[in-house]
């Protein structure tokens, strides 16, 4: 019979990593809670039309990475790949800029992208972010980067960097990009198949290419879009970092950092750690100040960032973030023995707060003992046909092995 097994490009959390996930996203929601955001949750699926004109026809995304469908009633359908256009939906949907004219949200969800899987990059992954809709100034650029700069810093991770750069408005895009193309078109030849398709349909993603040879050729010959924004754009953007300075936040001017996306304008940035390889990417981010009114609200500048969960679980050491072990384990012997200790189990969970794992397998004791110095248990309870008929329990501490005869009437006392 054939035995099942997961699709290519997801995986199963088990539990003893799932108390992991629930234990840093919980953390990473309380940095955000403390800079005011407020969580959001979008549907899995959402109009194709959506990402269509909220990300570009000529993204990566759309044209090959989309898990999209036709359902019984015709309706193009898309699990998403991302989720700032989903927020903006939302934020439209829900008339949310008539309650107030800010709104600073963030999230954690699963996403969906058809790519060759890799370490840190699945087919089915997990993004947390933040989106701040409202304010067109420099202020809310930094406080997005300081608070996903914040989120790395609290844990420590080692061989951070943020890049930063400024890509002007929607408007100054089409001039500058036919000074690219200009200024590369005798040589396209020699870049590689990718650049040549980009340069016809999103010529600033050429920017992004891994081909260290592109990249020479761009260095070489290509104007940077930072050197034909606007004074206005450029004063902006000049606040921007003058606020990180104030902070103390790292950062690097890379002229030819630009986004993936259409939506991206003016301030765009990535945080990026070299201990993760190739893929070195943590989080990415920007203004978008086009897209609300793209998809059909009114115009309304907004910025976010968003941020890969896998790749900062494989930056940050499990044992030092989680204590799977739990307090006690009680050990029983007998059908009235198990009685009782499924009473002072429940006892001790709700009254004192403690882990408390009892034996169900009805195994022998010295099991049971194993099974306790397995799970790292702090504490084991032995409750016996001796010790029930005296109404006592053993109570062992088991780093130091010193033990103790209680009465039954006294266990919750002795653990509060």
């Amino acid at each position: 019979m054939t035995q099942f097994r997961t699709i290519k490009g997801t995986h199963d959390i088990l539990p003893i990593d799932t108390k992991l996930w629930l234990k840093i996203a919980s953390e990473i929601r309380e940095i955000m809670f403390q800079y005011g955001y407020a969580e959001i949750r979008t549907p899995a699926i959402e109009n194709t039309e959506l990402f269509i004109r909220g990300i570009g026809l000529d993204t990566d995304i759309v044209n090959k990475e989309m898990f999209s469908w036709t359902d019984q009633g015709g309706k193009a359908l898309t699990l998403k790949p991302e989720l700032t256009a989903p927020v903006a939906r939302a934020y439209i949907q829900h008339q949310l800029g008539s309650n107030n004219p800010m709104h600073r949200l963030c999230y954690f969800d699963s996403l969906f992208r058809r790519e060759r899987p890799q370490k840190g990059r699945q087919r089915q992954f997990y993004q947390f972010g933040a989106e701040a809709i409202g304010s067109q100034h420099s202020e809310q650029d930094a406080e997005i980067i300081a608070m996903a700069f914040n989120i790395y810093k609290y844990y420590n991770i080692k061989d951070i960097s943020i890049r930063i750069n400024s890509i002007g408005s929607a408007k100054e895009r089409p001039s500058y990009l036919k000074l690219l193309r200009d200024s590369i078109a005798n040589m396209i030849q020699e870049f590689c198949n990718t650049c040549q398709s980009r340069m016809k349909n999103n010529a600033l993603r050429m920017f992004d290419c891994k081909n260290n040879n592109c990249q020479i050729l761009l260095e070489d010959n290509a104007p940077y879009i930072y050197d034909s924004i606007s004074t206005d754009n450029r004063k902006h953007f000049e606040l921007v970092l003058k606020l990180l300075d104030k902070m103390k936040i790292p950062y690097s001017h890379d002229k030819k950092l630009v986004r993936g996306l259409d939506y991206y304008s003016h301030t765009t940035f990535e945080i990026t750690s070299s201990s993760l390889g190739a893929q070195n990417a943590l989080c990415g981010g920007g203004r978008y100040n086009g897209l609300i009114e793209k998809i059909g609200g009114k115009s309304t500048p907004a910025v976010g960032f968003a941020a890969g969960f896998e790749r900062l679980l494989m930056q940050i050491n499990k044992e030092k973030h989680l204590d799977y072990s739990p307090d006690i384990y009680i050990v029983t012997i007998g059908t009235d023995g198990s009685i009782e200790a499924s009473l002072i189990a429940e006892k001790l969970r709700t009254e004192c707060n403690q882990t408390v794992v009892i034996e169900t397998l009805r195994r022998s004791m010295k099991a049971q003992m194993r099974e306790a110095n397995r799970c790292s248990a702090k504490y084991v309870i032995i409750l016996g046909e001796s010790e029930l008929s005296e109404k006592k329990v053993v109570v062992k501490k088991m780093d130091s092995g010193d033990q103790k005869l209680i009465p039954l009437d006294k266990i919750i006392n002795f653990f509060s």
